[in-house]
C-alpha cells in the first residue's frame, strides 16, 4: 500500500491545479464587470418582436406576465404576445386569453422547452418578425425590456441577455440563495463577458435572437434540455455574440423549496453535459483551426459539470492525503476529517464573501436576506453531489416545478 499516499497526493495536486486554471479565469473575467456596460444608445422603435412564451400549467401566474408585457414602454402595434400551453391540465390556455395574450395550442408531444419553441417558431416564423423574446410564465417584465432590447438590436446585436433579476428573494432561504446565484451571473459572469468583449450566457429567459441569426443557425434547432445554453453555443461558433443589456429587466420566480432546486439544478447540469457532448467538437475544431477568445470561454463553460465533479473528488483526495499520514486509525479520521473541514470552511468563507460583495454592488441589501447570506455557501456545495449524480444519469425530460407567486416583485427595505 505504499503507492497509495504518492497516489492521493498527485491526484489531488491535479485536481487542484486544473480548478485552479479554471477559476483563475473566471476570477479574470469577473474582474473586467468594473467596465461600464456597453450603452446602446437610443434609437426610434422599430423592431417587430414575437414573444414567445412556453407555459405549463401557469394559470396562477400568467396574468402578472401578460399585464407587464402590455404595460411597456413601446408601440403595442410592433409586438404580439404568444404563450404557448403544453402538457397543461389547468386553464393556462383561458387565462392567457383573458388576459389579452394570443394563445398557440401545442399540438405535437414535447419533453422539453426547448421543444415547445421550435414547435412555436415553425408555426409563426411566417409572422415576419425581427426579433424573438422569450420570458418564462411566472415572470414579470420592467416596463422598458422592449424598448432596450430594440436600442440593442438597433446597435447591431444578433442576441442579447437581459438582467435577470429576482421575483422573491425573501420568501425562504433557498430562494434567496437562487436570488443571489443569479445577481452573480449578472454582475460577474455576463457583465464581465461583457467588459472583455465577449458573449454574455444566454439564461432561459429574458432574452432575444434576432431573425436574421436564426436565418443564419437554420431556424431554432435546439435539442438539448438546456435550450438556452445550446442557442448561445450556436450563436458563439456562427461567428456571433450574445449581447449583455443590463438595463432589460425580468423578475423571475425562485424556487422555494431544496427539492425544487435540486430537480432544477440536475437539470441544467444534464443540460449543460448535453451541450459539451454535442458541440464540443465543434469548439475543439474552432479553436485549433482560428482560436478566438470568445470559443475558449465557451469551452470554459461548458466545463462547469467537470469543474464540480473535480471539486468533490478533489475533497475526498484531500481528505485520504491527510488520513494517510496517521498513524492509527484514530489519527487517520481525526487527520481525515479535518482536512475536509477546512476546505469546506474556507469555500464557506469565500462564498459568503463573494456573495455580500454581489449584494453590495447590486444595492440588494436587506435584513431579510442574511439567512440567504449565510447558507449560500451550503447551496454552492450541494450542488456538487446533484452534479456527480447527473454524470451517472442525466435528466432529458423537463419537469414541472409549480409558480404560485402572483404578486409584484419585492424590492429592498418593503
Amino acid at each position: 500500500m505504499d503507492w497509495l499516499f504518492p497516489a492521493a497526493l498527485a491526484l489531488t495536486g491535479t485536481m487542484g491545479a486544473l480548478m485552479g486554471l479554471w477559476g483563475l479565469w473566471y476570477l479574470l473575467s469577473g474582474l473586467a464587470c468594473i467596465r461600464k456596460p456597453l450603452d446602446y444608445g437610443f434609437h426610434p422603435a422599430r423592431t417587430r418582436f414575437g414573444i414567445l412564451i412556453a407555459a405549463r400549467n401557469e394559470e396562477l401566474v400568467i396574468g402578472p406576465l401578460i399585464n407587464s408585457l402590455l404595460m411597456q414602454d413601446y408601440p403595442q402595434e410592433l409586438y404580439d404576445i404568444w404563450v404557448v400551453p403544453n402538457n397543461c391540465t389547468d386553464n393556462t390556455a383561458l387565462a392567457a386569453e383573458r388576459f389579452g395574450a394570443r394563445v398557440l395550442e401545442c399540438t405535437v408531444p414535447v419533453k422539453s422547452k426547448g421543444e415547445v419553441l421550435r414547435f412555436a417558431y415553425n408555426r409563426l416564423r411566417g409572422q415576419r418578425y425581427d426579433a424573438w423574446l422569450v420570458f418564462d410564465a411566472d415572470n414579470v417584465v420592467d416596463k422598458r425590456f422592449l424598448a432596450e432590447m430594440n436600442n440593442a438590436r438597433m446597435a447591431g446585436a444578433m442576441a442579447a441577455q437581459g438582467y435577470r433579476d429576482s421575483k422573491n428573494p425573501y420568501d425562504t432561504a433557498l430562494s434567496g440563495c437562487s436570488s443571489i446565484y443569479y445577481w452573480m451571473m449578472d454582475r460577474f459572469h455576463n457583465a464581465g463577458k461583457a467588459g472583455l468583449g465577449l458573449s454574455a450566457l444566454i439564461g432561459g429567459t429574458g432574452f432575444m435572437v434576432t431573425q436574421r441569426l436564426l436565418d443564419r443557425l437554420g431556424g431554432w434547432r435546439t435539442e438539448t434540455i438546456s435550450e438556452d445554453f445550446e442557442i448561445t453555443t450556436q450563436t458563439i461558433l456562427a461567428g456571433e455574440r450574445v449581447a449583455y443589456v443590463p438595463k432589460a429587466v425580468t423578475y423571475d420566480e425562485q424556487p422555494l423549496t431544496w427539492e425544487q432546486s435540486a430537480k432544477q439544478r440536475r437539470r441544467w447540469s444534464s443540460g449543460t453535459l448535453q451541450v459539451a457532448q454535442a458541440y464540443l467538437p465543434a469548439v475543439g475544431q474552432q479553436l485549433g483551426e482560428r482560436p478566438r477568445l470568445s470559443v475558449f470561454d465557451l469551452g470554459t463553460t461548458m466545463g462547469l459539470p467537470a469543474y464540480q465533479l473535480a471539486a468533490l473528488v478533489g475533497l475526498v483526495c484531500t481528505a485520504l492525503t491527510a488520513a494517510l499520514q496517521g498513524r492509527t486509525p484514530l489519527q487517520a479520521l481525526v487527520l481525515g476529517l479535518a482536512a475536509a473541514f477546512g476546505n469546506i470552511a474556507w469555500a464557506a468563507l469565500t462564498a459568503t464573501a463573494a456573495a455580500a460583495v454581489v449584494i453590495t454592488l447590486e444595492k440588494k441589501w436587506d435584513r431579510r436576506l442574511w439567512k440567504a447570506l449565510g447558507t449560500y455557501w451550503l447551496f454552492l456545495l450541494s450542488w456538487l453531489p446533484i452534479t456527480a449524480v447527473t454524470f451517472w444519469k442525466r435528466t432529458t425530460v423537463w419537469e414541472e416545478i409549480r409558480h404560485t407567486r402572483t404578486m409584484a416583485p419585492q424590492l429592498p427595505g418593503r
